[in-house]
């Protein structure tokens, strides 16, 4: 390990624990081959970069991100699978066979889906336990779709914005600390915001209520009752884990507004209620814990 990958770490990091850091590096390297010490190298060179911007899991936004990424992936997942699901109606519902409409696909809408797929199975699996291989997958389609957003505004609904808050989330999920990966009971939380939020959209789409558009609101407002929910068994203010799912919600809110098209109305206050719904949520929780 040489001076110039200590740097990488602040300066009162550096004065605190640079000693530390440099011989417990040594020694978890010493006898390794040369490519398994160069990713050693690279582990330690993400966590300088992680101190440096306090995303460490010993900091207030690693702690954050901790509870945001798994958040985020559900709702990558729940906007995806919409994006799946709605594709797959109309391939059922049009006269022409199935095979005929597959083969005329062209492939910017191909890509699409791809990138749409790997975003839902990564999603999957990152939160059925195999975190890295499928936050690899989902961030691969994350930026798929971003590329797609600037390139083809009309496949990818939203253009620029679809891509800003796709580069968000997969930034979302990237940062979270290593260290704090969600366990079984996030996880599971986040899982379950997915299915809730997924399902009755879907269901609602077949017109088999008489419904034909919640504009969008019904998966943030799922996310919004998870946070609270999370916040309340945790004890905790609120706002670390409302303001988890916010920025959570955020390619959920775009993807409504893309798909809204003129009647905005109705959607901006829906969304207003929403947030002080949120607010005033965590002013309650604020209260019940000082009690």
């Amino acid at each position: 390990m040489n001076d110039r990958m200590l740097r990488l770490y602040p300066a009162g990091y550096r004065s605190a624990y640079g000693e530390e850091i440099v011989d417990v590096h040594r020694e978890m390297t010493a006898d390794l081959p040369r490519a398994a010490r160069l990713r050693a190298d690279a582990d330690l060179a993400a966590h300088a970069l992680r101190v440096r911007l306090g995303l460490d899991s010993a900091s207030r936004g690693g702690r954050f991100f901790a509870v945001a990424a798994p958040f985020t992936l559900a709702a990558t997942a729940v906007s995806n699978g919409l994006v799946l699901t709605r594709w797959y109606a109309g391939l059922v519902i049009s006269p022409a066979p199935a095979w005929t409409q597959l083969s005329h696909t062209d492939l910017p809408v191909a890509l699409h889906l791809m990138f749409s797929l790997s975003v839902c199975v990564g999603a999957i699996v990152a939160l059925t336990g195999r975190w890295v291989l499928g936050v690899a997958a989902a961030v691969c389609g994350l930026l798929g779709t971003a590329v797609q957003g600037v390139l083809d505004a009309p496949l990818a609904q939203g253009g620029g914005m679809t891509s800003a808050v796709t580069l968000l989330a997969a930034a979302v999920v990237l940062a979270c600390p290593v260290d704090r990966r969600p366990g079984k009971g996030l996880s599971g939380a986040a899982a379950a915001v997915a299915g809730i939020g997924w399902f009755p959209v879907v269901v609602a789409d077949t017109g088999a209520f008489g419904v034909t558009t919640d504009y969008g609101v019904w998966p943030m407002l799922v996310l919004a009752v998870a946070g609270a929910a999370l916040a309340l068994r945790r004890q905790s203010s609120g706002a670390r884990e409302i303001g988890a799912v916010a920025v959570a919600s955020t390619p959920l809110a775009v993807a409504a507004l893309a798909g809204a098209g003129p009647d905005l109305w109705p959607l901006i206050g829906m969304l207003l209620v929403l947030s002080l719904s949120a607010a005033l949520g965590t002013c309650a929780i604020a209260a019940r814990r000082r009690r």
